[in-house]
């Protein structure tokens, strides 16, 4: 068994999306005197809001449907206000450079929707390091389900067992399990409370990240 390709989350793994997201949901919980509690919020990172929709949770604190048709539209702009500026994180184009390097195929599998990931891919002229990109227009359960992920590997041509998966969530953590591919976690400001149980490595920032610690995942311990 040997590392033949590198898959990558993208919101808060690639650009943090996350933080800002969070914030203006925050804003809009502040403007209804209440609190959005991470911990709370935590739990549809990576996935939707099937696992925790906000809406529904301000509507039950404030006890009626609030008018969501003006207050959506106003949360997404204040997102994208927040996003103007940001630029990739640490350690990403270093370590795409260097799977190009050592000819390892890189994919993104991604809950959010192909126009949003495909839309800062280029943006941030990285588009051009990705063999593919699976995001929730391809398949039919996002994360915590392995749908993405075995798409992403589907699409490769490499088998999950010989595919790392990077991710900043714990639902995206529970995907790879599921796939049987192997993950390491780098959880950022949204996500850091997380235990991540069973991830294969858990590091601050991709930038801490040398490939052959990666490849040591896949050493054979008999003949190590």
């Amino acid at each position: 068994m040997s590392l033949r390709a590198l898959i990558f989350d993208f919101d808060g793994l690639i650009v943090d999306t996350e933080s800002a997201i969070y914030d203006a949901w925050r804003e809009v919980y502040d403007d209804h005197g209440h609190e959005l509690e991470l911990s709370t919020y935590a739990d549809c990172v990576g996935s939707d809001h099937g696992q925790f929709d906000p809406m529904q949770h301000l509507d039950s604190l404030v006890g009626k449907r609030l008018d969501w048709d003006t207050l959506e539209p106003r949360k997404e702009a204040r997102i994208r206000e927040l996003l103007e500026d940001q630029q990739a994180l640490p350690g990403v184009r270093e370590l795409l450079t260097a799977a190009a390097g050592e000819n390892l195929a890189c994919a993104v599998a991604s809950s959010s929707s192909l126009s949003w990931v495909g839309g800062w891919l280029d943006k941030l002229e990285l588009d051009h390091h990705f063999e593919i990109v699976r995001t929730r227009d391809h398949v039919e359960r996002i994360k915590p389900h392995p749908d993405l992920f075995l798409a992403a590997a589907e699409g490769l041509g490499v088998a999950p067992a010989n595919a790392v998966v990077f991710e900043d969530s714990e639902n995206g953590l529970r995907a790879a399990q599921a796939a049987g591919i192997y993950c390491v976690a780098v959880p950022n400001q949204i996500t850091s409370a997380g235990a991540f149980p069973g991830a294969a490595m858990r590091l601050d920032s991709l930038a801490d990240l040398e490939l052959d610690s990666i490849r040591g995942l896949f050493e054979d311990p008999a003949e190590a």
